[in-house]
């Protein structure tokens, strides 16, 4: 059976990969801190389970050290040559994106056809790590396709591959950290002290404050937390489920539906998500790393007063 750890072995292999390119890449400044940042990414990803909490806090240390005290850089390993890639463009056009669509497509219909017929009954798959697995499938299949009809050097996809990630950096961790810290967060209690603060601040029985609060702490937690998917259970424990839902009658579909679209204004709004707002402006070697952010502000806040309103008025029929 195919199962969430062969996916994770296989993201690590990969990450291996860089750290290996990284440490013998001798043109760039930032090898030795590239390869050992992205070497801890595969003990982690291969290992992890072996290590146990300890370990892996050990290793989140050594994540943080190496990336706060400016040991990555940008790397440029040699692949196709700029006129080589011209020369692509022009001959084969819009047609290039086609491996691309190979990862989408394989992730969508391999799901369909193993849930929906009797090859899920097989049970190669662990049980609702079928997209995950159909996911990894494409991007094989893209890489496959990509060798057979391109050509390219043997390493060139694995040294784009270092470009990419090496041009995000730090930033590329971020997702995963935060999605941890809001489990934390959850465990230790926290929604359930900011919903006893909001009972003592907000007059008994005002609805609209009481949306207004807890429309605004998502955007808060989510822009601290930069996932509004970390950010909701927090806010859900404090305001959600107590207040609007059980206290106030509030339709939980709404509730819950609107809330997270609030979070997402203040996903628009934070550095925090690192990959909506950073990863694009990294990629895009823009001047201005926020500067992505900066664009969206105007976008988030009408968006989120459109949000609150639109709680208020159809949860609360």
């Amino acid at each position: 059976m195919i199962t969430l750890h062969w996916l994770y072995v296989l993201a690590g292999a990969m990450f291996a990969a860089f750290a290996l390119l990284s440490a013998f890449d001798r043109a760039s400044p930032k090898r030795l801190g590239n390869a050992a940042f992205w070497g801890l990414m595969a003990v982690s990803l291969i290992g992890g389970d072996y290590l146990g909490d300890f370990g892996n806090g050990l290793l989140v240390l050594g994540l943080a050290g190496l990336a706060g005290f400016g040991f990555l850089g940008r790397s440029h390993p040699p692949t196709t040559s700029d006129e080589e890639r011209a020369a692509f463009s022009v001959k084969l056009g819009n047609t290039l994106f086609l491996p691309a669509l190979i990862i989408p497509a394989t992730a969508l219909i391999g799901t369909l056809v193993y849930n929906y017929t009797p090859v899920g009954h097989l049970g190669w798959i662990e049980a609702k790590r079928e997209t995950y697995v159909f996911l990894c499938l494409g991007a094989l299949l893209a890489l496959g396709t990509i060798y057979i009809w391109l050509r390219p050097p043997a390493v060139a996809p694995l040294q784009e591959g270092r470009r990419l990630i090496d041009a995000i950096g730090w930033a590329a961790v971020l997702p995963q950290m935060l999605a941890a810290l809001g489990v934390l967060f959850a465990a230790a209690g926290v929604g359930t002290i900011i919903g006893d603060i909001t009972g003592m601040v907000i007059p008994e029985g005002n609805i609209f404050a009481t949306v207004l609060v807890f429309a605004l702490g998502m955007v808060l937690f989510t822009m601290i937390m930069g996932n509004a998917f970390a950010a909701f259970p927090v806010m859900a424990a404090a305001i959600g489920v107590p207040l609007l839902i059980k206290a106030y009658g509030g339709d939980p579909a709404v509730v819950g539906a609107v809330g997270m679209l609030a979070g997402f204004c203040g996903t628009l709004m934070t550095p925090m998500a690192a990959n909506f707002n950073l990863v694009p402006a990294a990629l895009l070697e823009l001047k201005d790393q926020y500067g992505v952010v900066k664009a969206q502000i105007a976008t988030a806040l009408p968006l989120l007063a459109v949000n609150i309103l639109i709680l208020y008025f159809t949860a609360f029929r």
